[in-house]
Order: C-alpha cells, then sequence, then structure tokens
C-alpha cells in the first residue's frame, strides 16, 4: 500500500511540474521559430532575437521596470525591516495593533481595490500640496513600495521570530546603545532574511501589472504593461524571445544564489 502510493504521489508530482513547466519550455523553443506565426514551426532562427534589439519600445519599458524595481526594492526592504522589527521586539507599544493590519491589508486586499485608492491619493496629494506633479516612475515606485513591505516585514518578522532575543540583551548590558545593537548585531543575524525580503519585493515589483496600469502615466510603461497591450493585439515572436531572456536572466541568478549560499553553508560547517 505504501508502494502504490509512493508511485501515485511521484506520478502526480512529475505531472504537476510537467503542467507547469512544458509551457514556458515550449515557449522558449518557439522564440528560435522563423514563422510569424508563434504555433506554427518554420525553421530555426534568431530574427526575433535582433528584432526585440531593436524595438525600443520594449527596451524602455524594461529600463523603466528595472528602475521602478530597484526603487521600490529598497525602499521596501528599508520599511518592512523596520517594520518587521518593531512588531517581533516590541511586543508592547501604543498602535502595535494598527501597525500590525495595515501591513497585513496590501496582503489580502484585491490590487484592483488597492490601486484605485493610491490613484485617488495621487490626485488629491497633487490638489493639496502639489505632488506628484505628474504621475510616473515616482508613483509607480511609492504603490510598489507600498505593496512590497508588507512582504519584506512578514519575511524580517519570521526571520527574528527564530532568533534568541538573549544575544541582543547581551549586547545592551554591555553598554550598547539601541542603534548599534541593531546595527552590528541584529542587523547581521537577519541579513538572509533582508536580502530575501529584497529579492522579493524586487520580483513583485518587475511582476506587477495592476497597481503600475492605475498610477503610471504617459511616460512611464513599465515592461508587463507594454507586454500586455502587445499581447491583445496578438502574441509576436519577439515576446517570446523576450520571456527567453528573462527566464535565462533569473535561472543564472537562481542558480548563483545557490551556489553561494551552499558554499557559504560548507564553509560554516567546516569550520
Amino acid at each position: 500500500m505504501t508502494g502504490r502510493l509512493s508511485r501515485f504521489l511521484l506520478t502526480a508530482l512529475v505531472f504537476g511540474y510537467a503542467f507547469l513547466h512544458a509551457p514556458i519550455a515550449t515557449l522558449i523553443v518557439y522564440s528560435f521559430n522563423d514563422s510569424r506565426l508563434v504555433t506554427v514551426w518554420s525553421g530555426f532562427s534568431l530574427r526575433w532575437y535582433a528584432a526585440l534589439l531593436e524595438n525600443e519600445a520594449l527596451l524602455d519599458a524594461a529600463w523603466v521596470s528595472l528602475r521602478v524595481a530597484l526603487l521600490a526594492a529598497t525602499g521596501a526592504t528599508v520599511l518592512g525591516t523596520l517594520a518587521g522589527f518593531a512588531l517581533a521586539r516590541r511586543r508592547r507599544f501604543r498602535g502595535r495593533t494598527l501597525l500590525a493590519a495595515m501591513l497585513a491589508t496590501p496582503l489580502v486586499m484585491p490590487e484592483v481595490i488597492l490601486g484605485l485608492a493610491l490613484l485617488l491619493l495621487f490626485v488629491a496629494s497633487e490638489v493639496l500640496v502639489g505632488w506628484p506633479t505628474e504621475r510616473g516612475i515616482g508613483t509607480i515606485a511609492v504603490a510598489h513600495v507600498t505593496l512590497a513591505m508588507a512582504y519584506v516585514a512578514v519575511v524580517v518578522q519570521s526571520r527574528l521570530g527564530g532568533l534568541d532575543p538573549a544575544i541582543e540583551e547581551a549586547a545592551a548590558d554591555l553598554g550598547a546603545r539601541p542603534a548599534t545593537v541593531f546595527v552590528r548585531i541584529t542587523l547581521p543575524m537577519i541579513a538572509p532574511g533582508v536580502v530575501a525580503g529584497w529579492l522579493l519585493a524586487f520580483t513583485l515589483s518587475l511582476d506587477d501589472l495592476v497597481l503600475a496600469s492605475f498610477v503610471s502615466g504617459p511616460g512611464a510603461t513599465t515592461l508587463p504593461m507594454a507586454i500586455f497591450s502587445s499581447v491583445r493585439m496578438g502574441v509576436s515572436p519577439q515576446i517570446n524571445a523576450l520571456a527567453t531572456v528573462i527566464v535565462v536572466v533569473v535561472a543564472a541568478g537562481v542558480l548563483a544564489a545557490g551556489r553561494l549560499v551552499f558554499a557559504n553553508g560548507k564553509k560554516t560547517y567546516s569550520s
């Protein structure tokens, strides 16, 4: 009975991963297709990669998305780390319940509602204080920070929950100021969680379509917005080429991070 259950679970696992990754593999294969039709194979060619390099609209959109993701990930990491630290290490303070509720709201609220609320906020802010004068990279970055900092706070709070606070208390007993304890003791211990939060925030920002559609302006089109607009008029083989480049870059980053983590773990184990 156990053997049959193991074979069933293995088969389900294989089919599940095949269902998820087979479309990605097909997309990569057809990015080398010479035909303009994405479902008809007519021979091997790199023409769509060359056409992608000449597509200024997609390249500009990719550059906008990269700038927004860097800004949003950095801002969300700073704010989310501070919020996660406050919730994990300051058990009682005025407004703790409100802070926890505000951090949890972006996790459960539909992005359509969040995007509409931020749009109304930016419109009212422009009328009251004169900022933003126009919607663009800045407003998209603020919206992505609002969304991503909640995820960073959850990751950092979980990381702090698994650490012994006695180490920080010992440093404080030896005369270290709270800021010194945080920078020299706490931050190095939670560094993996902070890096994971930054990567998660970067990915969320780079992938977001709904929020950016609400708070962007005419001169700030992100890559997901450009791809969505292009796909609505028919899938171009250039999209396959662009997706293949993104998959390769992400896979290389994951492999590099995995090797780095493995090397650090091996070094720690040896010492």
